[in-house]
């Protein structure tokens, strides 16, 4: 019976999240040429091709994305395995808070290795805003925290280890893009959103005119509300979804910068198994 190499799977999945073999590559740091031929190898063992492609990237076929839960569950299990031989399990209830703009299309899939990485890890998930994750650390209603904070150069140094950083970009529907004249409909979070004070108030500063269009009570929301075709919103990258581009610049929206997600600090007294799994999260996270 013949079984998968393991680091040939590694690379597939590298490959497959990343969309590229050159954007897989920079992800198991080979050149492109090696993780090239691992995916020839694979495909010649399983005889039949994984992924189409083309010069936008590839694509998973049947095949590749039946291949791409299995190898998932094979390399967790593995992990697992090593984990558990060498004492290294982690083994308790966790209470994980996380914004809600942090890879919100990507959330589901990191959650899920995490659960197969760690078996008798018991996460207990909220997805909430920022400032909710930060309010809920005071009262310690979690036990990792991950939030959001606007980078901007003389922003005071922020508690806690960056695990990501992205762009700020103006989004709209791709159908939309041309339609938009001021006032600019912005699609938006309630006030107490931090994204939601810093983008209004650079409108007002650069005096664009602008009205609120829809006001979301999540990430979720905002991205139907664009899709929907209802008007213009500032997101991080990784919660921009298909179907959505970056706004015309004669719009005269103003530049943003970069957001920044950290992983909050641990609490003083903090137990050894949250620490370690703090330090898990960070890894997978990030």
């Amino acid at each position: 019976m013949r079984g998968f190499d393991a680091v040939q799977l590694n690379t597939f999945v590298a490959v497959a999240e990343a969309g590229s073999l050159t954007a897989g590559a920079g992800r198991v740091y080979l050149s492109q040429s090696t993780v090239s031929e691992q995916i020839r190898k694979l495909e010649e063992q399983v005889g039949l091709p994984l992924f189409t492609r083309s010069k936008a990237g590839t694509a998973l076929t049947p095949a590749g994305e039946m291949l791409l839960d299995y190898a998932r569950r094979i390399l967790a299990l593995g992990d697992a395995a090593y984990r558990d031989l060498r004492g290294h399990a982690l083994e308790g209830e966790l209470r994980l808070a996380v914004t809600d703009y942090f890879r919100p299309s990507d959330m589901a899939r990191m959650l899920r290795r995490l659960n197969d990485s760690h078996p008798r890890l018991r996460l207990h998930v909220a997805i909430l805003k920022s400032a909710d994750v930060l309010r809920a650390e005071e009262f310690g209603s979690h036990d990792v925290g991950v939030y959001m904070r606007i980078a901007e150069p003389d922003a005071a140094p922020a508690p806690g280890d960056l695990i990501r950083r992205e762009r700020l970009v103006w989004v709209t529907a791709a159908e939309r893009q041309a339609d938009w004249a001021p006032p600019v409909p912005l699609v938006i979070l309630p006030a107490s959103c931090s994204l939601h004070q810093y983008t209004v108030a650079q409108l007002q500063r650069r005096r664009v005119p602008h009205v609120v269009a829809h006001m979301a009570s999540g990430v979720a929301g905002v991205q139907l509300a664009l899709a929907a075709g209802l008007g213009v919103a500032c997101l991080n990258e990784s919660s921009v979804c298909p179907g959505l581009v970056p706004v015309a610049k004669d719009l005269g929206l103003p530049e943003l910068p970069p957001v920044e997600f950290r992983l909050l600090p641990p609490r003083p007294g903090e137990a050894a198994f949250v620490s370690r799994a703090r330090a898990v999260l960070a890894a997978e996270l990030a």
